[in-house]
This record gives structure tokens, C-alpha cells and sequence, in this order.
């Protein structure tokens, strides 16, 4: 997968009408310096995107594979377009998220926005209650992410607390 023009192709599609857009998933733990294997991007932008820009990719060859008011899955015919994961978030999460990411990661010639490490967490956390069987290997994201200096524990605790996972954070503060 081509992900310098996948995200260069979303990424010109939302500016061009207002909408932020980061990377998240494992390129976004790549800007963190976490590197895993990946074979997909995975974006973040504000809900009110969504139609425009499932509209946008499915004039684009994408293949909508799942779509619900926060997610939505596409793939395309050709390997280099490949598979696009995208989070849609609500305006107050939108002005948090946005307001602490930075571009830690250059695509091509774009520099791309990340989310702070916290907000990486939330997402995985979120992703494990929505779907146990990513627990795994979201887990060895976030104990990956917990490594990092200044990542606010507390912050993340306070995620999975919400999301009743407080155990799973348990577990992992002990292996750390």
C-alpha cells in the first residue's frame, strides 16, 4: 500500500472542506517511534465528514466494507490504494483530540498530524470493547505506548476505568 498517496488523497479531500484529519492505528504509533507491522492507514476526522467523504472514496474505486456513525472500513481493487480505516469523532472529542496532535509523520511531502499518545490509547481501549478479539494485540499497543516518556498514566487509566477494562490496565501497569 502506497500510504503517502492514500493519505494524500483523503487529506487534500477534507482540507479542501475544513476537516482535520490525523493518523492513528499503526502509522500513528510509528509517529510515537512504536513500530509494528501494518498494512492498512487509519484516519481520524469529525463525523460531520462522513457522507462526503464515503461518497469521495466510492467515486475513488473504494469498496465500502462497514460503515456505522464512528467507523468505516474501505477497500480498494488496487493493492497500492489498498485499506482505509476510518474513526469518525463528534465535535467535542474532535476539538480535544485535534487541539493536542502534532505532525510526527511524514507521508511523502505531508506532514501528517498525530494524536498525543493518550488518545492513541483511548482509541485502542475503545476498540477492545467494541471488539474483544483485537484485545491482543491492542494491548501490546498500549503497554508499547505506556513506555513512552511523559504519557500521562492517569489519563489512561481513566479510559480504561470508563470503558469497565480496568483490569485489562491492571495487567499491563504490572508487566511494565
Amino acid at each position: 500500500m502506497d500510504f503517502a498517496r492514500v493519505y494524500a488523497l483523503v487529506a487534500g479531500f477534507l482540507g479542501a472542506r475544513g476537516s482535520r484529519v490525523a493518523v492513528v492505528g499503526g502509522l500513528g504509533l510509528h509517529g510515537h517511534g512504536v513500530t509494528r507491522a501494518t498494512v492498512d492507514l487509519d484516519l481520524v476526522t469529525e463525523a460531520e465528514a462522513q457522507e462526503s467523504l464515503v461518497g469521495f472514496l466510492e467515486a475513488q474505486g473504494y469498496e465500502t466494507l462497514y460503515r456505522s456513525a464512528g467507523y468505516s472500513n474501505h477497500l480498494h481493487p488496487d493493492a497500492e490504494l489498498g485499506r482505509l480505516d476510518l474513526v469518525y469523532v463528534d465535535a467535542a472529542t474532535a476539538g480535544s483530540l485535534f487541539a493536542g496532535c502534532l505532525p510526527r509523520l511524514q507521508l511523502g511531502s505531508l506532514a501528517a498530524l498525530v494524536p498525543r499518545a493518550e488518545h492513541l490509547v483511548a482509541m485502542k481501549v475503545q476498540a477492545i470493547k467494541n471488539d474483544p478479539s483485537r484485545e491482543l494485540q491492542d494491548l501490546a499497543d498500549v503497554q508499547a505506548l505506556l513506555r513512552l516518556p511523559g504519557v500521562d498514566a492517569a489519563e489512561v487509566r481513566g479510559y480504561f476505568e470508563r470503558a469497565r477494562l480496568l483490569d485489562r490496565y491492571d495487567a499491563i501497569r504490572r508487566s511494565l
